[in-house]
């Protein structure tokens, strides 16, 4: 496992600071993880680019589909500028047609948009129904990597795809497992595949400090938060010999 890349997915402030304590390699930044994702504040973006380490902007405008509008579009591109802006390395995008297939289009105007950024496609490609023709599109758009759980909801169930997905890489773009991965599933996700790097929340659950908080609905009774521990347990583990 020598030389696996870590990314941690965060959502504020405390999480990017744990992440980074814990020995992150590389952190994808959102908002409301809790669907998912969506675009971080320009807030966030910009404490986020004072870190060095590399930071990639999720790039998703509202919760639901990844089949966007000319409206959605037109707040994207705005949000990839904010990230530029704010000296981040890259950004995160996905976009789907209503059958799930990738759509080609919009990504490419997206894709145009982020030139000279660093690029992931997101899981929208685990709704695809033709992995192997959206991994070409992938590379043909110009992605540096593919974020997916092989069309699972967790990684280790979509391990059989997920290695299918791989070789249809051919090397010509990174094939990178994330949802559920923790240090108790990724050593079997990497003895079956041949990935240069994971991506995973290192979370924990918390349950809310203040019952008023949850009786008014402004918090649930419990969150994920990142937890620097589990970032540097997991780290230790992909740097530990195979």
């Amino acid at each position: 496992m020598t030389n696996v890349l870590l990314e941690v997915c965060v959502e504020d402030a405390a999480g990017l600071r744990a992440a980074v304590d814990g020995g992150a390699d590389r952190i994808e930044l959102c908002s409301a993880l809790s669907v998912g994702g969506l675009t971080p504040s320009p807030g966030l973006m910009a404490l986020a680019g004072t870190f060095d380490i590399p930071v990639y902007a999720m790039i998703r405008p509202r919760p639901g589909d990844f089949v966007f509008d000319g409206g959605d579009i037109e707040v994207m591109l705005a949000e990839i500028d904010a990230s530029r802006s704010a000296g981040l390395a890259g950004v995160v995008l996905g976009a789907n047609r209503p059958g799930g297939g990738l759509d080609t289009a919009v990504l490419r105007i997206l894709v145009d948009q982020a030139r000279g950024l660093g690029l992931t496609l997101h899981r929208a490609f685990d709704l695809v129904p033709d992995f192997a023709e959206a991994v070409e599109i992938a590379v043909d758009l110009g992605f540096d990597r593919i974020l997916t759980s092989g069309g699972a909801k967790r990684a280790p169930d979509g391990v059989e795809a997920l290695a299918t997905i791989v070789a249809a890489a051919k090397d010509r773009i990174s094939i990178m497992p994330g949802s559920g991965v923790t240090l108790e599933t990724v050593g079997g996700l990497l003895s079956r595949l041949s990935v240069t790097e994971v991506h995973s929340s290192c979370s924990t659950e918390k349950p809310a400090h203040d019952a008023r908080l949850v009786s008014l609905g402004f918090v649930s009774p419990s969150a994920r938060q990142t937890d620097e521990q589990a970032v540097r347990a997991l780290k230790a583990r992909l740097a530990a010999p195979s």
